[in-house]
């Protein structure tokens, strides 16, 4: 009997990291699945913007939240401002963009 509750103890112990693991550091409100969808199309944004010719010299961070992006950081000119923006929503899966970038005088 003693064996059947420390064997269903080890069992427990066992399997709380991996149940642990399926958590995220998420925002509250988002499922894990949405938080997935979201650092996809945060890392396809990147690669878009890095694939940019005019815009691969900036520093510009890329953050994501339900579909919407936000870009901030800092451009030379408010077309590359206005680029980033276009190249941002034209990545499948974004539904808008927020755009932050600060253009630099």
């Amino acid at each position: 009997m003693k064996t059947a509750i420390w064997m269903r103890m080890f069992v427990a112990l066992a399997l709380a990291p991996a149940m642990v693991a399926c958590t995220s550091t998420k925002a509250p409100g988002e499922s894990t699945g949405q938080y997935m969808d979201d650092s996809a199309i945060t890392t396809k944004v990147k690669a878009a913007i890095l694939g940019e010719k005019g815009l691969k010299e900036f520093q510009i961070s890329v953050t994501t939240y339900k579909g919407v992006v936000q870009l901030s950081g800092f451009v030379d000119t408010a077309d590359a401002k206005a680029h980033a923006t276009s190249v941002a929503a034209g990545v499948d899966g974004v539904k808008s963009v927020r755009n932050d970038l600060v253009v630099k005088k």
